[in-house]
């Protein structure tokens, strides 16, 4: 493993050179340590920094109009986070640690010398940013056209899923790390509704809960429910730049 972790994650995708390595390796090199429930970014705020999640759990989310909050991603260790503000004057969203977090703050210049000097790179971060939104897309499709059980589902598999891209060691236990409300929250949900579908899905024999986590006891029959799709797996990376 590098010195970055968002490096590690794509590695994952593609051989990094050393060159590479080292260009990412230098957005981590200052690091800021957020406790659980601190906004690091808020709406309309002006921004001049991305950040590297390296440790922890976040979340981006906007809030309404009548003062609930829609959650729009759960933020993972190795993401990339607060891109959206990179065109903007104002953060489009806010960012909040859901846990005890440390994140590397960097200029967005740094990532400017990335582009110029790394196009393979470059062409990585913009198929990050799209996994991200195909993500999302199934994500505001699921809360339009599926049932509750569907969403809660889905959630599930990529909160999994999502884990294990950073971590291979976890299987089909573990820890959930989010409220009802903040699940409610994700898939436009009340939280009464949330532990009723959890409910229903353990009476289903799809999963089981114990001390604050899931197993995904029946994967088939929880991915047939949700009609789910890993977007970070069947990628085609053979247009990508060669490496400098």
């Amino acid at each position: 493993m590098s010195a970055s972790c968002f490096a590690d994650v794509l590695g994952g995708l593609i051989d990094l050179t050393g060159s590479e390595t080292a260009a990412l390796e230098k957005l981590e090199e200052r690091q800021r340590n957020l406790r659980r429930g601190a906004v690091l970014q808020r709406e309309r705020e002006r921004c001049n920094e991305l950040y590297v999640l390296r440790k922890g759990l976040m979340m981006s989310y906007v809030l309404l109009d009548d003062g609930s909050r829609q959650i729009l991603r759960f933020l993972f260790p190795g993401d990339l986070i607060g891109v959206s503000s990179l065109i903007y004057s104002e953060a489009p969203e806010a960012l909040c640690a859901l846990t005890d977090c440390v994140v590397a703050p960097f200029d967005r210049s740094l990532l400017s010398r990335i582009f110029s000097d790394h196009p393979r790179l470059a062409a990585m971060i913009f198929v990050y940013c799209q996994i991200e939104r195909v993500t999302l897309t199934d994500r505001l499709a699921a809360l339009g056209r599926t049932s509750a059980k569907a969403r809660i589902a889905a959630l599930l598999l990529d909160l999994r899923n999502r884990l294990r891209g950073t971590d291979r060691s976890v299987t089909n236990m573990f820890p959930l790390g989010l409220t009802q409300e903040e699940i409610g929250d994700a898939t436009g949900l009340t939280s009464v509704h949330v532990n009723r579908m959890f409910r229903q899905l353990a009476e289903e024999k799809m999963i089981s809960r114990e001390s604050g986590r899931v197993t995904l006891v029946d994967e088939a029959a929880l991915m047939q429910a949700a009609n789910y799709v890993n977007r970070y797996e069947g990628l085609d990376l053979s247009w990508l730049p060669p490496a400098r």
